[in-house]
């Protein structure tokens, strides 16, 4: 049927193309051939059709190679102007159309949509390759480079040639022409198999459902819960019953607080289990063609693994490093888990019982032991977090901060529905950019919490181009008897992803390629991850946090209770984070696939760190969309590792005053407003006045 649709629509191109009106009219049809007229410049979401992505692509691709040939061919002698600025502007349409078309498959997907993503990859893939393995383009390029103490270039336009200048070598430039075609290939198939295997997790958390009939096996679950599964249940034709289903929101308090210890069990299984249960959506075969092929194409360019790689521009610099850093906080982490289960163990013992204890139990027992010893419970705080109030006070943290204001726009063009727009206003009164906000969970959005952009910010003729940017979220939503209410762990989430909107939002460069959140992995989340400390500090809590139903402010004895309890479960939080991390380092430091078995091998991977058998990592392979689909392969370390820098920037506000202006002018001036214009340790190292202090985080964690 999807093929039949798809089918369908090429047919009715190509009657226009045949029949229809003249080629300026036909362009005129589709939104992407046109100058945007909407507010703010942002995408036309309301036209925008299926039907208009793919000769949008089309035309695009065809643009940027005519682009890309007059400026191989030129036959003046290559400067910065006519080769790095002339590749820099080139390819708008290609960049508006597919801008647009990964965001939608990210947060508003269909079949179509997902039909299309598999068939335009390995075009899209082949069309990079034409321009990173041109020769006389690189030719040009390598000219400049071999020649750039001499031009008088600035420091930001030395970043942009190093930038062009490596990412033509590492995309294979010097390769011979055989290795060319060989590379080729790897990366169409690289390109097809990240997009299914996204694709494959969504279907099966979509897939799920645990349909209670019985309210008896409820007990245990918060009035929320039950009332935002009895409303599933109702959009779904249950009446009557409860479903709960594999997305955050649902599956997370139902470990929690679910006294069954067999529901806990069917619902932990198909979590842990999805996208390794040998059907159509399975993803094992995948991730070992994936991990093979990037083995490949690393050596393939001359580096002994993909790791090796991809961490050549990065702040770790080579997998040594990373190893090194995580094996320096395993040990102090594993240690305290192993005391956390005794203790778990203990209470299982204490309550009559006589199994043990098993990842199906660790979340419910955890919540267990914290309302005894720390008398902490979730439910009593989630009132005063309501999404509401959170979203208050991230607005009055980065005006304190910023001096950045918020205006809701109404009627401005949107992707969903649930997406709301606000104008952004900088301190002077001028607009900065537009953010799009999109909170809550739905089967066509993935799961996690990300941002990303519609219009990253540049320089045009010396105008700002202001940035449109997006943050997603999966937040539970509301129910008929109280608003969308959040766990402190989702408010953090959401100031955490406001950091990284405000790196989009206050870049200050004049090349969009190196704009806001173009810096390496492992330092992208340093602003957003800095912004966390705001949302869980107690003089911060007590301006925002405020009973929904009566409007009090937090009480102390709760933010007394929420500070002792953020140190509680360290020990798990921790190990299974760098578990994942570790899984991640262990498939990219390859350098031959003897065990093709990604279940042997993960549990092999688990057994050499020591993993507990009461913890997984906190993504299993066939899950882990961050390595496999989302970017982050060799990569997944780098949120500990902004950690590190986080904690550590953030005591320079600590050392002065939680909103002091001066520490937030040199935090923008020196990291939110340069993108990826500079070394980021020496960036960094300019606004801390040294390197960073691993101590501090550890004892954030309560691991020292």
């Amino acid at each position: 049927m999807k093929r039949n649709l798809i089918y369908a629509v090429g047919l009715l191109f190509v009657f226009f193309n045949a029949c229809g009106p003249a080629e300026k009219d036909k362009k005129s049809m589709n939104p992407f051939f046109e100058t945007y007229n909407t507010p703010f410049g942002v995408p036309p979401f309301d036209i925008i059709e299926v039907g208009h992505f793919k000769p949008a692509i089309d035309e695009g691709i065809r643009l940027h190679k005519e682009e890309i040939h007059a400026i191989a061919e030129n036959q003046a002698d290559p400067d910065f102007t006519n080769t790095l600025l002339a590749l820099e502007n080139a390819g708008e349409l290609l960049s508006k159309v597919t801008t647009v078309f990964y965001n939608l498959n990210s947060a508003n997907t269909n079949d179509q949509i997902q039909e299309l993503a598999k068939e335009i990859a390995p075009e899209l893939s082949n069309h990079n390759d034409d321009i990173r393995l041109n020769e006389k383009l690189f030719a040009r390029v390598k000219r400049i480079w071999d020649t750039k103490e001499t031009l008088g270039l600035n420091k930001e336009e030395l970043k942009l040639l190093e930038r062009n200048y490596k990412n033509f070598v590492r995309s294979g430039a010097n390769l011979n022409e055989e290795d060319k075609d060989k590379l080729r290939k790897i990366n169409q198939e690289l390109s097809v198999l990240t997009v299914q295997f996204g694709q494959n997790v969504l279907a099966e958390t979509n897939a799920y459902e645990l349909v209670i009939e019985d309210e008896k096996d409820l007990a245990g679950l918060p009035d929320d819960l039950r009332d935002a599964a009895s409303q599933v249940a109702s959009q779904s034709g249950k009446e009557g019953k409860w479903v709960f289903n594999l997305q955050n929101p649902s599956v997370m308090p139902f470990l929690q607080y679910a006294e069954s210890r067999d529901l806990r069990k069917a619902i932990w299984e198909a979590y842990q289990g999805r996208g390794n249960n040998d059907n159509a959506d399975d993803n094992k075969e995948i991730i070992e063609k994936l991990v093979r092929l990037r083995m490949q194409k690393a050596q393939l360019l001359g580096y002994p693994t993909h790791a090796h790689y991809v961490l050549e521009e990065t702040m770790a610099k080579n997998p040594e490093t990373v190893y090194g850093f995580l094996n320096d906080l395993w040990t102090p982490a594993l240690k305290v888990s192993k005391n956390e289960a005794q203790e778990m163990q203990k209470m299982i013992s204490e309550d009559g019982y006589s199994f043990d204890l098993a990842p199906w139990d660790w979340r419910y027992y955890a919540e267990k032991i914290k309302r005894e010893k720390y008398a902490f419970d979730e439910q009593e705080v989630k009132p005063y977090f309501s999404l509401d109030a959170v979203q208050e006070g991230v607005f009055m943290v980065t005006e304190k901060l910023f001096g950045l204001t918020f205006k809701k726009i109404d009627g401005i063009p949107a992707y969903h529905e649930e997406a709301e727009a606000y104008e952004v206003i900088n301190a002077d009164g001028q607009h900065q950019g537009v953010l799009y906000m999109d909170f809550h969970p739905r089967s066509s959005k993935r799961g996690g919490a990300w941002m990303t952009s519609y219009r990253r910010q540049k320089y045009e003729n010396g105008v700002r181009v202001a940035p449109v940017i997006s943050i997603v979220c999966n937040f539970a939503r509301p129910t008929s008897n109280a608003p969308a209410l959040l766990t402190f762990d989702e408010t953090r989430t959401y100031f955490h992803e406001f950091g990284h909107a405000l790196h989009g939002l206050l870049s200050d460069v004049t090349f969009e390629s190196l704009a806001g959140t173009s810096v390496p992995r492992d330092f992208v989340e340093l602003p957003s991850q800095i912004m966390e400390n705001w949302a869980g500090d107690p003089e911060v809590m007590k301006m925002y946090a405020k009973h929904y139903k009566t409007g009090e402010v937090i009480p102390d004895e709760l933010i007394e209770k929420i500070q002792s309890g953020n140190k509680f479960n360290q020990g798990f939080a921790t190990v299974e984070y760098l578990a994942a991390s570790f899984l991640d380092m262990d498939f990219h430091t390859l350098q031959s696939l003897s065990e093709k078995d990604v279940n042997t091998f993960e549990n092999v991977s688990m057994k050499n760190i020591g993993l507990i058998d009461e913890i997984i990592p906190r993504y299993r392979s066939t899950y882990f969309n961050h390595i496999f689909s989302g970017g982050y392969s060799s990569g997944y370390y780098s949120y500990i590792w902004s950690g590190v820098l986080d904690t550590d920037a953030y005591q320079a506000f600590k050392e002065t005053s939680l909103f002091d202006k001066a520490t937030a002018k040199s935090f923008v001036d020196n990291i939110l407003s340069k993108g990826g214009t500079g070394d980021p340790m020496e960036m960094y190292i300019k606004f801390r006045g040294r390197e960073p202090s691993t101590e501090p985080l550890l004892r954030k964690r309560g691991l020292l």
